[in-house]
């Protein structure tokens, strides 16, 4: 009976190769099925590999479900066989995992826990209990118990110490300071975390790190990740620099592994041929081994198809050979987010980066990059035109997300950058796209309601509607847990009250700014402290509190320069500077500040901001007696103000103009039979990108006492994660 069941492996296998998955799963149940009895082994190892094909190659998690729960069944009536157990144990929980069972998932991985360590102290049983304490760790972060899952890694992180293995103590350092990041509660913990990763990064052999792409990217992710939550731009720019290099050489290798394949599955097929010349047989023969031997060098694997009991694939869609960014060895063997996601992501931090300095075509080019990747990822799942959330498979509804809310950011940040060219109907095209997104996947985007909000805020203001647009801050606070978040919108608010102007609305104003101003130094970076020195500035403007206000704003100045290197908000700052040095007489420092300003909003294509400074200045060279300067600038300003009314007319004219600037929030269908918890829990160990955004607020012109406020960089810790 074995020779039928090596038999049936066998063809199986034959099948799996040529993608005929269906036909391989009909070969391994007939064993299953079969009247005659094969051994209780031989019954668990093939039930084992057709749950391992239904996880990667279908989204029949209930069916594979069933497999592993027979298969451990079989198991409990033999004495040994830890390996096979440990394998069940982890497939299982993967299975509960896809289907957002998380109390019978933590109860699998509790007995796989307890079986590695009843077996005493061998390497195998360590490795196995890395791969339970990395579930286990994940399942709590979904449940928010983050001290949980901070323990359970610390466990797996002793495991690897034990056995020596460097790459999975990384592993477990890394995936610490995830958490840490997720739930930072104490500046200390999370900088020890970071300093951890150094330590065992720069412990681990050069040529051994060039074999672990998925620790690289995960590494420099992460403290990206940390330095935009320090606003430490200036030390997190060279890890952005390592990470897109790193995604360019491996495209290249990836590249270079589907080119092999393409010249690999050729050979198959020539011999294949019955009537092949033996002398040529062997010519093929021989390139075959070759180009398999490149193919085990570049992707660490013998051959396709030979590692029957691989780890699920995310999303439940096959990826190829080298479409995988391993971060840690076997048995754990993970991913932390699919390929495409990471290069995705990627684009999006260099577009993150690259805008407030107002590299816009090196954006655009990026954000056309990461979409279309979205795009593509998104047909893979499923997701196409007439999809909406209800449809969705529910093993597919995480991994959708980890796209829908990268999707979402690249349109954020391309509002960001619509908005401060003045492209207001590319802005609002966007802000629709975002909107119909989150009318077809409310559950998964929820968190995404409060930055839609916060974006027709700026849109509102962008176009001078300051009434709407304070309307749209405040629900945005009210949608948000995050305090980052709710005192931004606060101070968004605040300037859009300002803009008003009326004295009920600098009350309103004052009653906003003046509780944030009082927490300004209990946030972790310096974005909320330079939002609200901006706002409070303005307000000792209007009372005419010039010294104080010039005070404030000067420190606001200093922060955002060293700190953020945000262009757009060093040349706000720099106009108000350069309005007060002119109120209070000091004119060769408002010409030296206001042509600073005017340089960067030119670089910024920042036409509001232009035209604001050129108000100014046109005041200055006025008060100055400098008529030749002040009609040469008047002209310049007027030219650019006919610019801008004309694209405030387009804007105005557009049919999605009154649908973002209505003061009602966009009504949802709720969702029957849809595990909310499950849907928002996002990917595995998902990070909160925590990715700065810009904003965009207008003043109204050509008024040189008003005020905008442009791309103070905003915070989110909403209730999803990625």
């Amino acid at each position: 009976m074995e020779a039928v069941a090596e038999g049936l492996w066998g063809l199986a296998e034959y099948h799996e190769s040529r993608g005929e998955i269906g036909k391989a799963v009909k070969c391994l149940e007939a064993i299953c099925q079969s009247e005659v009895s094969f051994f209780p082994i031989v019954e668990v190892k093939t039930r084992l590999r057709i749950a391992t094909l239904l996880l990667h190659h279908s989204h029949n998690v209930n069916h594979a479900k069933s497999h592993l729960e027979r298969s451990q069944l079989l198991l409990k009536s033999i004495p040994s066989c830890f390996e096979l157990k440990c394998r069940a144990y982890s497939l299982l929980s993967q299975c509960y995992h896809l289907v957002g069972a998380i109390p019978p998932q933590k109860q699998v991985l509790h007995k796989g826990l307890d079986l590695t360590a009843s077996v005493g102290y061998e390497i195998s049983m360590k490795l196995w209990s890395c791969n339970f304490n990395s579930q286990l760790a994940n399942a709590l972060s979904i449940e928010g118990d983050y001290q949980g899952s901070i323990s359970a890694l610390e466990c797996g992180y002793v495991c690897a110490t034990e056995v020596c293995f460097p790459e999975l103590q990384m592993f477990f350092a890394t995936s610490i300071l995830h958490v840490h990041l997720m739930q930072w509660d104490d500046d200390n913990l999370v900088e020890q975390a970071v300093n951890r990763c150094n330590q065992i990064w720069e412990s681990i052999d050069p040529d051994k790190r060039q074999q672990c792409p998925g620790l690289l990217f995960y590494n420099e992710l992460l403290h990206i990740f940390y330095r935009l939550r320090l606003c430490d731009y200036k030390n997190a720019a060279p890890h952005v620099d390592n990470l897109d290099a790193a995604m360019k050489v491996d495209m290249q290798q990836t590249q270079c592994i589907q080119e092999l394949m393409k010249e690999l599955n050729a050979l198959d097929q020539s011999l294949s041929r019955s009537d092949l010349h033996y002398r040529d047989r062997t010519a093929l023969s021989k390139k075959q081994t070759m180009i398999q031997e490149q193919l085990k060098n570049m992707t660490g694997l013998s051959s396709i198809g030979q590692e029957s009991l691989q780890p699920v694939h995310f999303g439940n869609v096959r990826r190829t050979i080298g479409d995988k960014l391993q971060l840690a060895p076997p048995p754990i063997d993970g991913e932390w987010l699919p390929k495409s996601a990471v290069y995705a992501l990627v684009d999006l931090i260099v577009v993150v980066f690259g805008r407030p300095k107002g590299l816009f075509k090196e954006c655009a080019k990026r954000i056309q990059s990461g979409m279309r990747i979205i795009q593509d990822e998104l047909v893979k799942l499923g997701i196409t035109d007439d999809v909406r959330e209800v449809d969705l498979q529910h093993s597919s509804i995480w991994m959708a997300g980890v796209y829908l809310m990268l999707l979402i950011q690249f349109l954020e940040n391309k509002v960001a950058i619509e908005l401060t060219r003045a492209e207001f109907v590319e802005a609002q095209e966007a802000l629709v796209q975002m909107k119909n997104w989150f009318m077809r996947f409310p559950t998964i985007l929820q968190a995404c309601e409060c930055i839609i909000e916060m974006l027709r805020g700026q849109y509102a203001h962008s176009v001078g509607c300051y009434h709407e647009a304070a309307f749209h801050f405040i629900e945005a606070v009210k949608l948000t847990d995050s305090k980052s978040m709710q005192a931004m919108c606060q101070v968004y608010a605040a300037v859009s009250y300002i803009c008003i102007g009326d004295a009920e609305s600098s009350s309103r104003a004052l009653d906003l700014v003046g509780p944030v101003y009082g927490v300004m130094d209990s946030f972790v970076g310096v974005r909320e402290k330079t939002g609200v020195l901006f706002a409070y500035g303005l307000l000792l403007m209007k009372q005419q509190d010039l010294q104080e206000a010039r005070n404030r704003l000067a420190r606001g100045l200093q922060l955002t320069h060293t700190y953020l290197g945000n262009l757009q908000l060093v040349s706000q700052y720099l106009t108000i500077l350069g309005s007060l040095a002119l109120a209070l007489r000091d004119t060769v420092q408002a010409r030296e500040i206001l042509r600073s300003s005017l340089t960067l909003a030119k670089k910024l294509y920042d036409i509001p901001t232009q035209i604001w400074v050129l108000s100014v200045l046109t005041a200055l060279y006025k008060e100055l007696g400098e008529r030749g300067n002040e009609m040469e600038n008047a002209e310049y300003q007027t030219k650019k103000l006919e610019d801008l009314q004309r694209r405030l007319a387009n804007a105005h004219a557009s049919i999605y103009h009154i649908e973002i600037i209505d003061k009602v929030r966009f009504e949802i269908r709720q969702l029957n039979g849809l595990d909310i918890k499950r849907a928002m829990a996002g990917p595995s160990m998902g990070v909160n990108l925590d990715i700065p955004e810009s904003i965009g607020l207008g003043a109204p012109l050509p008024a040189p006492s008003s005020s905008r406020l442009v791309d103070i960089d905003t915070r989110r810790r909403g209730k999803r994660r990625i």
